[in-house]
């Protein structure tokens, strides 16, 4: 089980302890199969054995997911693990950084060390990408956004990231938020016949409207909407949609964007510019785990 220190690590991080316990069992399952073994070390490490490995980078980036990677060795170990972070998420980490050490069973370091890899690099990769769109939109008023474009059943620990990498997030799901899309309106019969029957089924709920044209953003701001996605707009055209909405919604840039041209995009005066490439992208961070040479002779 999780323990405390694990568990207020994560809460403090805003992920549900419950959440990240399921995905962490799932990934120790498919890892260790359904005889629940690490047929390697069983092999080669005597169960008495204890030592303490180093987490290290191996590449410059920003860490995210210290936490989850403590909730792995926890749930791997078959006795206590100390786990000593010592970079916070959201720090700047130099290639040869120890980013945490953790001592215990070395039967447990060891078969917790790639499913605690495979989600701290991810996380981190994920983080080290948001920083980048972060400092690209240095000086403007713009923030970079995720989206749901998310790997399954890691969506809560991947928009983790983009927060710890200086990022926000959109919407985490379809429940929060409503977005009425190209494909609602054309449904619905039109952004107001669309715009409406949301109001009436969902009155409390938040709504976003995508929009093509200048035409399209007054008449979504007209009916009420205060968040505009602009899709695939150019900068010209964002500029004049900024011109006609002005302060009535909040206006978020969205579809082919990159890094070389953030900051064109964030000088129309836009709020938001979202990436899906944040969470569907982005490279791992390389992290590794380092077995300290113990004077035992074994």
């Amino acid at each position: 089980m999780l323990k405390l220190s694990t568990t207020q690590a994560l809460q403090a991080a805003g992920l549900d302890p419950v959440v990240v316990e399921r995905i962490v069992r799932g990934a120790l399952d498919e890892d260790l199969g359904p005889e629940r073994r690490d047929v390697t070390t069983v092999a080669t490490v005597p169960d008495e054995q204890v030592d303490t490995v180093d987490v290290v980078a191996r590449a410059d980036g920003v860490v995210a997911g210290l936490a989850v990677a403590a909730a792995v060795f926890d749930l791997a170990a078959s006795r206590t693990v100390r786990v000593l972070p010592v970079a916070v998420d959201g720090d700047r980490v130099a290639r040869g950084d120890v980013l945490a050490t953790v001592t215990g069973p070395t039967r447990s370091l060891l078969t917790a060390e790639r499913t605690a890899l495979n989600l701290l690099s991810r996380m981190s990769g994920v983080a080290t990408h948001t920083r980048a769109w972060v400092e690209a939109l240095a000086g403007t008023k713009a923030t970079v956004l995720d989206t749901r474009k998310t790997t399954p059943g890691l969506r809560m620990l991947e928009k983790y990231a983009v927060r710890a990498g200086g990022g926000a997030n959109k919407r985490l799901g379809l429940y929060d938020v409503a977005m009425i899309k190209d494909n609602h309106k054309l449904a619905a019969g039109g952004i107001g016949a669309a715009y409406r029957r949301v109001r009436e089924a969902f009155p409390d709920v938040p709504v976003q409207v995508e929009v093509t044209s200048v035409a399209e953003a007054v008449e979504a701001v007209e009916l009420g909407a205060d968040f505009l996605l602009c899709d695939n707009m150019t900068p010209a055209l964002l500029t004049e949609v900024v011109t006609a909405v002005g302060d009535r919604a909040e206006l978020e840039a969205t579809g082919g964007l990159t890094l070389d041209t953030a900051a064109e995009y964030a000088a129309t005066g836009v709020d938001y510019l979202s990436v899906g490439a944040l969470t569907h992208s982005s490279p791992i961070l390389d992290i590794a785990l380092d077995l300290r040479p113990t004077d035992t002779g074994r």
